[in-house]
């Protein structure tokens, strides 16, 4: 069984960066990781994705801006934020898959992933 456990939220002001971490455990099998986000009353955004092999994914909204990263050794996955954006506020969550993805880019879709962790939540005040 996956479990995943983010860390690394917080309160920041408009520009500032944060770096969220995903420490994991039973990873056997896990293929894609990725970090979604949820506002009140909204459903799981995709926020970045990566392929056990290196292939990144991001959300228009945050190209140029957040940077997905793992390291398997210590099996946990990043994500650093930088100029960071009111929008940008949410509750952050990581997740993997664990069966094999055979498209040449990792998934974005919420319904492609099957461990979740608790979330971090991240504010960004302007």
């Amino acid at each position: 069984q996956v479990q995943l456990v983010e860390s690394g939220g917080g309160s920041v002001q408009s520009g500032g960066s944060l770096r969220l971490s995903c420490a994991g455990s039973g990873y056997t099998g896990v293929t894609c990781m990725a970090w979604f986000r949820q506002t009140p009353g909204q459903g799981r955004e995709g926020v970045a994705s990566i392929d056990h092999d290196g292939p990144t994914n991001y959300a228009d909204s945050v190209k140029g801006r957040f940077s997905i990263s793992k390291d398997d050794a210590k099996f946990t996955l990043y994500l650093q934020m930088n100029n960071l954006k009111p929008e940008d506020t949410g509750m952050y969550y990581c997740a993997a898959r664990r069966r094999l993805w055979t498209g040449s880019i990792p998934p974005l879709a919420q319904s492609e992933y099957h461990y979740w962790g608790q979330g971090t939540q991240v504010t960004v005040s302007s």
